[in-house]
């Protein structure tokens, strides 16, 4: 199978990693897929301003940075956390969106919870005139939309279907495109349940499962036994994880199979989101601690 970039054998299973993160150099994995639908639109309306929200190390802010500078969009960023604002030399990603044009606002944790809220909304409004505004994560029904395309006819052979969960957009996705004989197990990167109704709002079948044990202790955060093995996976098999997403996705599958929950001859796909421009802000954080940092290049 060409189309997948690895083929792993463990135990009594069969691994393929289908490397979304390859898509693209900066709007990569499932967030070229999230984007794709949501720039036509853009164009539709005939927008030439997004405007988005994200927090210091934003996947989604990157590559809708990126983005705007390919397809022609001003962009805004708005910013959880206003110490940041004189932090960005210190901050991979911040730099790269700002590199490529994107015009931050930063905001403190309170007002960043009111954003959906009709006041903040028509702040951004006054401030900012038309635009077309992006969820955080990125994730909407058009981005469901994208993220359905992931899986193709040949995908039909595997029986597991694993991606990580951050707001339930890739996960919907993959539900919808999926085959019916096919379990879609969806690793959360946060702490708790609550994404279960985010993902039943957009998914159209019942065959999956959101899997709550491999948080590491909540989004953003990490432990040395997650920096270990992301490590290891990458000297042993030269496929970079990211730590707050993918990482604890294959974790969790390695563990499952260590735990025998996957039946004997199981075929499992696991889809790499990319994310690994998160990497180099993780690190920092990490050398900081005096903890063992990621090995990715």
């Amino acid at each position: 199978m060409e189309s997948y970039n690895q083929q792993i054998e463990v135990d009594d299973v069969t691994l393929f990693f289908k490397r979304e993160d390859l898509l693209h150099p900066y709007i990569s994995g499932n967030k070229y897929r999230k984007l794709k639908y949501n720039l036509a639109q853009a164009q539709q309306e005939q927008h030439d301003t997004l405007l988005t929200f994200g927090g210091a190390f934003s996947n989604h802010i990157l590559a809708t940075a990126a983005a705007g500078a390919d397809y022609g969009f001003k962009t805004i960023g708005i910013i959880r956390g206003e110490e940041l604002a004189s932090q960005i030399e210190d901050n991979p990603t911040l730099q790269q969106a700002r590199d490529f044009g994107m015009v931050f606002e930063f905001v403190t944790r309170d007002e960043y919870r009111r954003k959906e809220t009709p006041e903040f909304k028509a702040y951004l409004q006054t401030k900012y005139g038309c635009f077309y505004r992006l969820p955080e994560g990125g994730s909407n029904a058009l981005a469901v939309q994208g993220c359905e395309e992931i899986l193709t006819e040949e995908d039909a052979v595997f029986d597991y279907i694993c991606c990580s969960v951050g707001t339930g957009g890739t996960l919907s996705g993959l539900i919808n495109c999926s085959k019916s004989s096919q379990q879609v197990l969806g690793f959360s990167a946060l702490k708790g349940d609550f994404l279960q109704e985010d993902i039943r709002k957009f998914a159209k079948h019942q065959h999956w499962e959101l899997v709550t044990d491999y948080h590491f202790g909540g989004y953003g955060k990490v432990s040395e036994e997650l920096i270990q093995f992301i490590n290891c996976f990458y000297q042993k098999y030269r496929i970079p994880l990211d730590p707050i997403y993918t990482g604890k996705m294959v974790f969790g599958v390695f563990d499952f199979i260590r735990k025998g929950k996957f039946p004997k001859n199981s075929r499992i796909l696991m889809i790499h989101t990319g994310g690994l421009q998160g990497i180099a802000g993780m690190n920092k954080k990490l050398k900081k601690k005096n903890q063992i940092e990621i090995i990715y290049e």
